[in-house]
């Protein structure tokens, strides 16, 4: 190994320790670790420190990674529902026409950050501001348990459609022309299968991570030898293997990985300097402007029949800008298009709408319930047929959640309760799942406010939750006690600390299902296998 290059490069590694110091104290207060990236970087810039090859070259990877597993999320029949692919199309063609018209019009004002913008340099900053942080909604609405809800898919859904127009971007930005081997990249299609079984054979954990950082990489090493954009090859690949059963673990396993690599990019935003009280000025103004980008999300999604909730909960986690709007902003910058402040400013931006939308999204079910009278009228008559309200009828006793063990406290239930037995899930595929096995089983959410208020009180005397989020458990049952229902509430849970909160909140009984597991194991084998002792 060649310790000079170490040496050289030793000072970008230490600031990818620094940032990540900054990113943790951040969390202490509720922000995203991004948010503490990007300062860090501020602060060195400030005291006159400047970033390196390997912070670069790091910070590309993580972009690479990051394309790579927003293709293993990609659903393309997902992609075509209208309230996904024509929500995004408007969405974004409105906000670049109106931020860009906003941006052209200060060009005739004094403050020098607008001072000799053309009308395409503004379209490209507005283009920029255009887009939704994919990072911080899979964080998000992982660390919730709702990547598998309505509102996640179609938030998911919009930001992969936003991620495919700045693929196209950065693509017709490159200057490069395919070479005519790149026809031979369509042999890609018939490997499918094989790459696929490969990940079938490496199962879980490292190797599972490290085979997908290898694919990441290689489909972009591929791509850039036929001329083509490398972070392009390594969407495609990734969209190549989406659908199937190992590439939702692959996704998950990078997710972490990948994180650390965009530490670098975040950091290197920030290296490119101390912003100006006049450019916070513009970040706070810009800011503010994304209040309006989220209400026009919300008006679109209701208008295509989305309930308000719905289109709400959808709404704040797409309320904020975008790490790719960065990386426009530094396309931007590098052909000479924009000034190099107008990337801080990004930056800024991006931070203030990370620390706003993290706040709201806490607070997402509270802030609904205050707010529901007045968006409820923004609902047509109308609902998607996955987005309707839910009538239980005759069901006394509700299992929330069928996984694995809503799965197996409903067949254990079932020879006793019958037809009044019911099991809900918000995941429509899970559902349809067990209506094809011949459970009574049907699509629902436990923190939606209108499930509780269709529900008839005198014929629900049961209600069983297996729901993993510890707050979405504690909304569930508040929302139950709320609406003053007389039944009993039990509740499975993973961790010890959930069981004095959810006791607290008026669960009947808690179950920790791993402290249970081993004391049930013990007595099955105790009542089977009959063992003497002298």
């Amino acid at each position: 190994m060649d310790l000079y290059l170490i040496a050289t490069h030793f000072s970008d590694v230490t600031w990818i320790l620094f940032a990540l110091i900054f990113g943790l104290l951040v969390t202490f207060v509720s922000l995203p670790p991004m948010v503490g990236n990007l300062i860090a970087g501020f602060v060195l810039s400030g005291v006159g420190m400047q970033s390196g090859e390997t912070l670069n070259s790091v910070a590309n990877i993580g972009v690479t990674i990051l394309l790579f597993s927003i293709g293993l999320k990609l659903n393309i029949k997902d992609l075509l529902r209208s309230e996904i692919w024509a929500v995004s199309v408007i969405h974004m063609l409105i906000t670049v026409v109106v931020l860009g018209a906003l941006v052209f019009a200060m060009s005739f004002s004094a403050l020098q950050q607008f001072a000799g913008l053309s009308i395409y340099e503004s379209i490209l900053i507005a283009f920029a501001l255009s887009f939704s942080s994919t990072v911080f909604a899979v964080k998000v609405l992982d660390e919730k348990g709702e990547m598998l809800s309505l509102h996640g898919k179609i938030a998911i859904g919009i930001l992969v459609m936003q991620d495919l127009f700045a693929v196209i971007f950065l693509t017709a930005t490159s200057g490069k022309v395919p070479s005519y081997w790149a026809v031979l990249l369509l042999l890609l299609i018939p490997l499918r299968p094989l790459i696929i079984r490969l990940l079938k054979y490496v199962m879980r954990g490292e190797l599972l991570r490290l085979t997908g950082r290898r694919l990441a990489l290689c489909g972009a090493a591929l791509f850039g030898l036929v001329g083509s954009k490398p972070d392009l090859g390594a969407l495609l690949l990734g969209v190549l293997l989406a659908g199937n059963e190992k590439s939702e673990s692959l996704a998950k396993s990078l997710l972490s990985f990948k994180e650390i690599f965009l530490v670098a990019f975040f950091l290197s935003i920030g290296f490119n300097g101390v912003p100006s009280m006049t450019a916070v000025l513009i970040s706070i103004v810009l800011a503010v402007l994304m209040l309006g980008k989220s209400y026009l999300f919300f008006r679109l999604l209701t208008k295509f029949k989305l309930r308000s909730r719905t289109g709400f909960l959808t709404t704040l986690s797409l309320s904020n800008y975008s790490e790719f709007g960065l990386i426009v902003g530094s396309i931007g910058v590098a052909s000479g298009w924009m000034s190099g402040e107008w990337l801080v400013i990004i930056a800024l931006a991006l931070s203030i709408t990370f620390t706003m939308s993290s706040l709201a999204n806490t607070s997402a079910h509270t802030l609904y319930a205050k707010l529901e009278n007045y968006l409820y009228k923004f609902e047509t008559i109308e609902r998607l047929p996955d987005d309707k309200p839910i009538d239980v009828e005759g069901a006394q006793v509700l299992v929330f959640g069928m996984g694995r063990v809503g799965t197996g406290v409903y067949d254990t239930l079932l020879s006793q309760y019958g037809d009044r037995l019911l099991g809900i899930d918000y995941d429509v595929d899970v559902v349809s799942k067990h209506m094809e096995e011949g459970r009574n089983v049907i699509l629902g959410d436990a923190t939606d406010y209108d499930f509780w208020e269709r529900l008839r009180p005198g014929s629900v005397k049961l209600i069983l939750l297996d729901m993993p989020n510890r707050k979405e458990a504690l909304d569930a049952v508040n929302m139950i006690k709320r609406n003053k229902y007389q039944v009993i509430i039990a509740a499975a849970v993973k961790h010890n600390d959930c069981v004095a909160a959810l006791k607290e909140a008026g669960v009947d009984f808690v179950f920790n299902i791993y402290a249970e597991a081993g004391s049930g194991f013990a007595n099955h084998v105790c009542e089977n296998v009959c063992i003497s002792v002298d």
